[in-house]
């Protein structure tokens, strides 16, 4: 199987070169120079991954990812950002991409996490297309429906990362189970995800501020203090 990359970029010269590496790697690769060239072709195209630049002409990466988002595209995205902008880069996973890599990089960290995110785009895929498991949740006046991708709070749509869903769906599968970090890191981050255990805990800050009453007090999304979450409900 061939992937398509889009790799959204205006540094010409940065383009050249991840393109050339890209191309030599066996992906097929589009490119955009601007932000709003990038969003029409993900729009209009399919892609299995996108490379996307925090700072874009015309319109930036945080408003790409946004956009796409909210237009229910759930193409893994990997967001590039300037050295120790951690601002830059808690912005970009709260705004629903998937990862993100610091320039300079190296191109075979580049291509490591570009195997690493289609690897398990096509692992969840393949558990969509043979999944035989509840397809529909409820607690409280939340209800998350798995195949349409899709989480209401009272009737409204809640806005969750590609990430975040995938979070949500694992508790709920394995609701009354107390899950190490290190579980959850490895079954939805991949087992050879670069994040940190942290990253799991930020992301369950985020899912406890969408969903319960009172994130402070949480009782839907326990913690196992030194152990883990677990999902009651």
């Amino acid at each position: 199987m061939k992937y398509s990359l889009l790799l959204i970029e205006d540094d010409a010269g940065l383009v050249f070169t991840v393109s050339d590496r890209l191309l030599a790697e066996g992906y097929d690769v589009e490119t955009a120079l601007d932000g709003r060239i990038g969003l029409e072709l993900a729009q209009t195209q399919r892609f299995d991954l996108i490379l996307l630049d925090v700072m874009l002409p015309e319109k930036n990466g945080f408003e790409v990812c946004r956009d796409l988002r909210r237009s229910g595209i759930t193409t893994p995205i990997l967001m590039l950002t300037a050295r120790g902008q951690l601002d830059d880069k808690v912005t970009g996973l709260k705004l629903g991409a998937d990862d993100y890599l610091t320039k300079p990089f190296e191109a075979p960290e580049l291509i490591a996490r570009i195997e690493a995110h289609l690897r398990r785009s096509q692992y969840a895929a393949s558990n969509e297309a043979s999944a035989k498991g509840q397809d529909v949740y409820e607690f409280g006046d939340v209800r998350v429906d798995v195949r349409g991708m899709e989480a209401q709070r009272g009737g409204q749509t809640l806005e969750l990362s590609a990430k975040e869903f995938q979070l949500l769906h694992y508790l709920l599968e394995h609701r009354g189970t107390m899950l190490t970090r290190d579980d959850i890191l490895n079954n939805v981050w991949g087992y050879d995800a670069m994040p940190t255990t942290r990253t799991v805990d930020t992301h369950i800050a985020w899912l406890r501020q969408k969903l319960e009453p009172n994130p402070r007090q949480p009782q839907y999304i326990v913690t196992a203090h030194g152990v883990g979450y677990k999902f009651v409900g």
